[in-house]
C-alpha cells in the first residue's frame, strides 16, 4: 500500500468571515488584489457560489486513493482544493466523489483539471469549480502517491491548508484568513458604492463627473 503524506486539517473559518465572505463578489476583489486567483480556466459546473477552508490534495495521476483519504478527513465548512501534480485529463472528481464530499458538509470542490458526471454533480448540488469535462478517471485501486494538506500550486493559485476559499460564477479567490477578512471587509463597501455608480451611469452621466456618496 502507497504510503501519503498527511497533515491535519485547520479549524473552520470564523462566523464572521464567513458571513462577509458570503457577501462578497471576486469580481469585486480583483479590483484591487491580483495574486491569489486560480486561472479563469477552472470554471464552475453549475452556476454557485461557496465559502469555506482549504483542505489541499497534491493528487497524481490516475491515484483515486488519495482523493478518498482526503474526503475521510473532511469536516463541515471545509473546501476541497485539488492540485492535479501531472496537469494531465484524467478526471479526479465524479459523481461517487461528489457524493461523498457533500456528505461529509464539505461545502464545495475545486480542482486544476477535469471533472466527470457533470450531471450528476449538478443534480446533487454540489458546487464544482473545474477545468471542463473527460471520461478518463482516476481510479482507488490506484496508489502512486501524494499529499494532504500540505502547500500546493492549484490554477497558478498558492494554496496553504486552511486558506480561506471564495468561488463565485466569476472565479475562486484564495487567501490567509486575516487577509481575507481585510479584503471581503473592504470589498462590500465597494459594493455598495457601485450601486452609486451605476445609478450615475444608467442616468447617462459620465464616470469621471461622479461623486462617492456620502455615508450618513
Amino acid at each position: 500500500m502507497q504510503s501519503y503524506r498527511i497533515n491535519d486539517g485547520n479549524p473552520p473559518l470564523s462566523e464572521e468571515l464567513i458571513a462577509l465572505m458570503d457577501k462578497t463578489e471576486t469580481a469585486t476583489i480583483g479590483h484591487v488584489e491580483h495574486v491569489g486567483f486560480v486561472s479563469n480556466g477552472v470554471l464552475p459546473v453549475f452556476p454557485a457560489r461557496a465559502a469555506g477552508s482549504a483542505v489541499t490534495v497534491a493528487a497524481p495521476g490516475r491515484d483515486g486513493t488519495v482523493i478518498y483519504r482526503a474526503v475521510d478527513l473532511l469536516m463541515p465548512g471545509d473546501f476541497l482544493v485539488i492540485a492535479r501534480v501531472d496537469h494531465d485529463d484524467i478526471a479526479c472528481v465524479g459523481g461517487g466523489v461528489a457524493t461523498a464530499v457533500k456528505a461529509r458538509g464539505a461545502v464545495g470542490v475545486v480542482i486544476d483539471g477535469p471533472c466527470t458526471d457533470a450531471e450528476e454533480i449538478a443534480a446533487l448540488g454540489l458546487p464544482v469549480w473545474c477545468r471542463g469535462i473527460s471520461s478518463k478517471t482516476t481510479n482507488r485501486r490506484v496508489s502512486i502517491g501524494g499529499s494532504i494538506n500540505e502547500p500546493v500550486a492549484c490554477g497558478g493559485a498558492a494554496v496553504l491548508p486552511g486558506y480561506a476559499v471564495l468561488a463565485d460564477r466569476e472565479g475562486v479567490f484564495v487567501a490567509p484568513r486575516d487577509r481575507m477578512l481585510t479584503l471581503a471587509r473592504a470589498a462590500i463597501a465597494r459594493q455598495q458604492n457601485s450601486i452609486a455608480v451605476r445609478r450615475h451611469l444608467a442616468a447617462g452621466h459620465s464616470i469621471f463627473d461622479f461623486q462617492p456618496e456620502l455615508q450618513s
